[in-house]
């Protein structure tokens, strides 16, 4: 294979795997998370009907609310943990798409315009990870106290 056949294999992969990632991937997040909330929802009908049947004057109102989910709060550290893992996959896409506009200009075939592109979406999102490393290593910081409050909070629960 000459460079100009792989440079144009690899454009169209990294056009492939956005595709993929960007929409692909989302549609099927969102049908994953509805048809959840849809089986929860069906579950709670039928676990209404099975205590209606078996006792027509029963409030339905308070049961729903009894078996009703209630979100868990979410600690500071998984707040913080989640700052890491969002700006270790930013970082990740980042070098992604650096490395390969520096690939494509090395082995050449693009467009000056097609490199420039590459690295300024490259630099945007190093500059997103590093604002969430920065906000993740503050935050540890100054959350010290209430992380730690909340950890022994959580040890006298359990």
């Amino acid at each position: 294979m000459s460079l100009t056949t792989t440079a144009t294999a690899l454009s169209i992969l990294i056009v492939v795997v956005i595709i993929l990632f960007g929409c692909v991937l989302p549609i099927v997040i969102i049908w994953l998370i509805i048809r959840n909330k849809t089986n929860e929802t069906d579950k709670r009908t039928q676990l209404a009907m099975a205590a209606l049947e078996k006792n027509p004057n029963m409030d339905i109102e308070e049961l729903l609310k009894k078996t009703d989910p209630k979100p868990k709060p979410r600690l500071l550290k998984e707040k913080l943990l989640r700052k890491v893992t969002w700006g270790t996959l930013t970082a990740l896409l980042g070098l992604v798409l650096l490395g390969s506009g520096a690939w494509t200009g090395y082995v050449g075939g693009e467009d000056s315009d097609d490199l420039v592109f590459l690295a300024f979406w490259g630099c945007i999102l190093l500059a997103v990870s590093i604002s969430f490393f920065i906000s993740y290593f503050v935050g540890k910081k100054m959350l010290a106290k209430e992380i730690e409050a909340e950890e022994k909070q959580l040890t006298t629960q359990a």
